[in-house]
């Protein structure tokens, strides 16, 4: 595993949770939304096993909604503790970009 795919692998969930924060999605648009990010080598085959996860933890919920171009999608929302996870997310990644930026700033000089 790549050392990009390794740092990505930890904070993909935070950008999934919120994305769909934003706006229910379903999983094939959270892949193009991520893609239209700059994160471009996240496929769906590594976004549907977060979102299992984040639904097996009560983070997110899923429902079916017709489509007009094919069969119904499941579009994910977040829950009251999804909610909550977002911001302990967002507050450790502050904690953490933070002194990394400061750090790797030094390292340019």
């Amino acid at each position: 595993m790549s050392q990009r795919s390794q740092i990505l692998k930890g904070i993909l969930e935070g950008c999934i949770l919120s994305i769909i924060k934003q706006d229910p999605a379903y999983g094939y648009e959270l892949s193009v939304k991520l893609q239209r990010f700059g994160l471009s080598d996240v496929s769906e085959g590594s976004i549907y096993p977060i979102l299992l996860r984040l639904q097996r933890e009560e983070l997110i919920e899923g429902r079916m909604i017709n489509s007009d171009s094919g069969p119904k999608r499941k579009y994910y929302q977040l829950t009251e503790k999804g909610y909550q996870a977002l911001e302990e997310f967002i507050h450790h990644w502050k904690t953490l970009k933070e002194p990394v930026d400061k750090i790797i700033g030094k390292g340019e000089k």
